[in-house]
């Protein structure tokens, strides 16, 4: 490769970096992570009882997690740029509707919407084709992008919350739903005619041994679904989803239960959000250099940490000193939930189907989101407190990390097998 091809590479390298940082930026970091900002205001101007405006909440995680089934095979009939654009045409759909809708269905609509919408603009999209433009630091780049996530919903929170909120203005949330359309529709135009499609040239299958976060040839998902560890990873990665986000979900109302001042819960969650801002990164500079079994462990001993941590808060010193920890920890276990799902599918199954097989794992881990925060309500109900739940998701997540170290182990086995075999062909 020429001096010229070579800056011309690299150009292009940026260009996509830039592109998917700004997706997930606006998608979700205003689409998305400020969802609940708008919650009390819908209800109340509308009338609406929270319990069912909240299925809109279920209607995107479903609809996330059926598109991104079909990934793989949508990737490759239309391309990255065709699917971005539908993406963000789908959640400008989504906020315009949000925007004017007065029954409680409609928002379920705006729900199924944004869930596709984000499907083909965010985490998967954004592994896709850092995948296939970058041969090596896929974590630390892939980690780098996501950051954009915690950014874009700070910045957010800042410009939505007055408008929504704005005094007289029962139906302030309406003009903040039309700006983030806006923004959405002019993000949407530059992405689409800056990013590039990447192409077989971009992305050789060039088997390596030894390297962490190199590419590898990879098997098939035909091959993988006749491994039993394929099966094992997904039921870990469900879990995974589950356990974060159904906590998550019920964090700050566990905090206000155990009788903590809503001041320093909302201190805690600033917590949350600042270092959340930089562990995705974290993560996947851990992933470059010490490789996938090791930076799993790491982030799932921050989760099981982080549930102990919120189980035993409390108004006392102690207690708070264990909220605000939890704000720390569970965010440097969130990278499990995107950073290293995608991860995940290339390490352990390399490069042949990855497109598939990360959109296997995104939809598996999504429907764990779907099931987190009703199964912790419902351990709730039964119990009037959710300090079981926590206890529980804590033994679960130590149990998934001792699974996930066992099943990484047998498929480096058959990875070196693969590779192996490939050098072994390249010489003769």
């Amino acid at each position: 490769m020429n001096l010229t091809s070579s800056k011309k590479q690299t150009l292009i390298k940026v260009a996509v970096m830039a592109s998917c940082f700004s997706m997930i930026f606006i998608c979700l970091g205003f689409c998305s992570s400020n969802k609940s900002v708008y919650l009390s205001a819908i209800t109340e101007a509308l009338g609406i009882k929270r319990s069912l405006f909240s299925i809109n909440d279920s209607c995107r995680y479903i609809a996330t997690a059926v598109v991104n089934l079909f990934f793989g095979a949508l990737i490759q009939r239309f391309g990255a740029k065709k699917l971005v654009g539908a993406g963000f045409f789908c959640l400008i759909v989504s906020t315009l509707i949000y925007a004017n809708a007065t029954r409680v269905w409609v928002f379920y609509i705006g729900g199924c919407f944004l869930g596709i919408g984000l499907a083909w603009t965010t985490t998967t999209m954004a592994s896709y084709l850092v995948n296939r433009w970058f041969s090596e630091n896929r974590g630390m780049m892939s980690g780098l992008i996501l950051c954009a996530n915690g950014l874009g919903g700070a910045l957010a929170a800042q410009i939505v919350t007055p408008m929504i909120y704005e005094e007289g203005n029962a139906f302030g949330y309406r003009n903040a739903y039309n700006l983030v359309a806006f923004l959405l529709l002019i993000v949407g135009i530059v992405v689409v005619l800056v990013i590039r499609e990447p192409s077989a040239a971009t992305s050789p299958n060039v088997p390596k041994k030894g390297h962490k976060g190199k590419k590898w040839e990879g098997i098939s998902l035909s091959e993988a679904i006749r491994k039993p560890f394929f099966y094992a990873a997904t039921v870990c990665v469900f879990l995974t989803g589950m356990s974060l986000q159904g906590i998550n979900g019920i964090a700050a109302a566990h905090l206000g239960d155990v009788g903590i001042d809503k001041g320093i819960v909302a201190t805690v969650l600033s917590v949350h959000s600042v270092v959340l801002c930089i562990s995705k990164l974290l993560a996947g500079v851990s992933y470059d250099k010490l490789g996938l079994r090791k930076t799993l462990l790491i982030c799932e001993m921050f989760g099981v940490l982080s549930f102990l941590a919120l189980a035993f808060s409390g108004n006392s010193t102690l207690g708070i000193a264990n909220a605000v920890a939890w704000g720390a920890l569970s965010s440097l276990a969130l990278p499990l939930e995107t950073v290293m799902v995608p991860l995940i599918a290339a390490d352990m199954f390399g490069e042949k189907d990855f497109s598939k097989m990360v959109g296997i794992f995104v939809s598996v881990n999504t429907a764990g989101y779907a099931f987190g925060t009703p199964v912790a309500n419902l351990i709730f109900d039964a119990c009037g407190t959710y300090k079981p739940m926590l206890l529980l998701t804590a033994l679960m997540m130590l149990l998934i990390a001792v699974s996930f170290w066992f099943i990484i182990n047998t498929a480096g086995k058959l990875r070196v097998q693969i590779v192996s075999a490939e050098n072994e062909r390249m010489i003769q």
